[in-house]
């Protein structure tokens, strides 16, 4: 038999896409009939060993995926080390008796894991969980620290200094509301916008993103803090009053849920996007990752998902928890049917946001007053407009406030940094964003279809680890929406084992291919310069679609320094100035 590549071994701290359960995972690569071989043994030894260390009640699941297949063991939270070896034991076993060949000791086995079960177990850190849960309160964990309650309510203790439950003073001790915000595109804008609401309310709002962790409009940390580590430090700051956390498909599929308790969870849009990692290779499976986060929710919270994403519309009527939805379009979605029966919702009416609660309909606010949706031309804002005002309402925001929210927040690069933030130039328009897959390319090609310009500039380019059939759709839907001038771009720093010229020499064969020609295309070596090229280019009346991933900082300094100069189209750009060291 050919031989089954192990990868990816980890611990799993939450609820997954597996099951709600604590434990550890890996996953297994090969043809077919090897892995499924290997599956059916890994079952039998798995649960030998599960019963030899003893954990008799903890329980194997398996998920198959296209090549391969996802093994995981549940566990009790203080040992989840020792439960990737027990995972890892059973695997090796179940791949040496598949291939002939001499299968490791069982009471050696056994007699190792014991030791290393022993080593890690803490019964203080089961002791403060349990309690939590007689309290109603959340608890959390990591390598370090232990976590009762959440925010201005929670009690943070080191794990090898717990305290005895009956020493803590439980009325110290409570919860804030929380909302998870997952999905394809939107998720940091919409963490914004509810985090703008919660200050409209009088609170003080922590939120993680991809950018950072804020706390009462202020950012603390800098940097991609979308995972689990982003959500425990806003849930122990003691000044927290509501949390908002973006929730990565990344961290879902590596550890879990953060917490397993929510009072909201949305799912924006679920678009074809990172595919190929953790056992996940094509839409429905990734559908399945992102309403992870409706295992935090239970019965008492809701689960807020998108009505015009047609996967999540199929998949948001058994679920087995409260569903609310959202849309542009009430008829196309089929969502006007709910709405008639009852169901919580928000939708667009005409210029308006309305909301349906308890059988009471609500004018939330007319879509002109909202800054991020460019007076309606960014229709994936009005989208994002919608979930928060959901989201919002489930964290005891009044209606009041979640307006005021929204017509405060603009999008500016520092409120919203690389989301669709806009610079006018004596009068060329400069639109500076983060679209990277092709949703979001539709998206941001809809909302400059909108805007009243005589030509269309994009700078386009892609990280090395998206596939090629991935790139050549990006190519395709940008040929489609007509743009005058296309600069391709260089992203060193993205290359991911790429070759340099790689991918601009594909996105240009496609483009050729397209029919489109010399007078079209242009070719920059790194960001700043293609941003460059594209100010050099565009004269009054024009619209600069700046796609910047790497070079986000330089390009808002130089808009910022043309702005304040008063620098008109045509004219010469400051020169270029950048530090070399050697």
């Amino acid at each position: 038999m050919s031989p089954v590549e192990i990868k990816d071994s980890r611990r799993l701290t939450g609820p997954n896409i597996l099951w709600d359960h604590a434990g550890a995972v890996l996953e297994a690569y090969g043809p077919e009939a090897e892995v499924e071989a290997l599956v059916s043994a890994w079952r039998r030894h798995v649960r030998a060993m599960l019963d030899a260390v003893g954990w008799p009640s903890e329980e194997p699941a398996y998920r198959h995926f296209p090549g391969g297949a996802s093994l995981a063991i549940s566990a009790p939270i203080d040992v989840l080390y020792s439960a990737t070896e027990v995972n890892e034991w059973a695997v090796e076993t179940a791949s040496a008796e598949i291939s002939g060949r001499e299968t490791p000791d069982l009471e050696e086995g056994v007699s190792r894991l014991r030791r290393e079960i022993e080593g890690e177990r803490s019964s203080a850190l089961l002791a403060l969980r349990d309690a939590a849960r007689e309290h109603d309160v959340v608890f959390f964990s990591d390598d370090h620290r232990a976590t009762i309650g959440l925010g201005k309510g929670s009690l943070t203790f080191g794990v090898k200094e717990l305290p005895d439950p009956g020493s803590i003073d439980w009325t110290r001790v409570s919860d804030i509301p929380v909302a998870m915000i997952t999905g394809t595109n939107g998720k940091s804008t919409t963490v914004r916008l509810v985090g703008a609401m919660v200050r409209a309310e009088g609170l003080i709002e922590g939120y993680s993103s991809t950018d950072g962790i804020v706390v009462d409009g202020v950012t603390v940390e800098r940097g991609d803090y979308s995972g689990p580590e982003g959500a425990r430090a806003v849930l122990r700051n003691k000044r927290v009053e509501a949390a908002v956390l973006e929730t990565a498909r990344g961290g879902m599929l590596r550890r879990g849920l953060p917490i397993p308790r929510a009072d909201a969870a949305l799912v924006t849009n679920v678009a074809e996007d990172h595919l190929g990692e953790f056992g996940i290779h094509d839409l429905p499976s990734l559908i399945e990752t992102k309403l992870v986060v409706r295992r935090a929710v239970g019965q008492k919270g809701v689960l807020v998902l998108n009505a015009d994403d047609p996967g999540l519309r199929a998949r948001g009527a058994d679920l087995g928890v409260p569903v609310a939805w959202f849309s542009l379009d009430i008829d196309r979605s089929g969502l006007r049917r709910d709405i008639l029966e009852g169901s919580e919702a928000a939708w667009l009416e005409g210029e308006k946001l309305v909301r349906m609660r308890n059988w009471h309909r609500e004018e939330v606010i007319p879509v002109g007053e909202i800054p991020v949706t460019l007076n309606g031309a960014a229709r994936h804002n009005i989208a994002n407009a919608l979930s928060a005002i959901l989201v919002g309402g489930r964290l005891g925001l009044s209606l009041e406030a979640m307006a005021v929210g929204l017509r405060r927040f603009a999008a500016s690069p520092e409120e919203n940094p690389g989301r669709g933030n806009l610079f006018e130039l004596n009068g060329v328009t400069a639109l500076v964003d983060f679209a990277h897959n092709a949703h979001g390319f539709r998206s941001l090609f809809e909302m400059a279809a909108a805007l009243p310009v005589k030509r269309r500039l994009i700078i386009l380019g892609q990280a090395g680890d998206r596939s090629n059939a991935s790139i050549l759709e990006q190519v395709s839907i940008t040929w489609k929406a007509g743009f005058d001038r296309i600069i391709i771009k260089e992203m060193e720093v993205y290359l991911r084992g790429r070759r340099k010229g790689e991918i601009p020499g594909l996105i240009e064969a496609e483009l050729r291919r397209l029919g489109v020609g010399d007078a079209v295309i242009g070719h920059a070596d790194c960001e700043i310069e293609a941003v460059r090229q594209a100010l050099g280019w565009a004269r009054p009346g024009d619209l600069l679609l700046l796609l910047v991933y790497a070079e986000r900082k330089e390009t808002f300094e130089l808009l910022r320094e043309l702005q304040k100069a008063g620098w008109r189209p045509g004219k010469p750009l400051p020169v270029e100035t950048r530090v070399v060291t050697f």
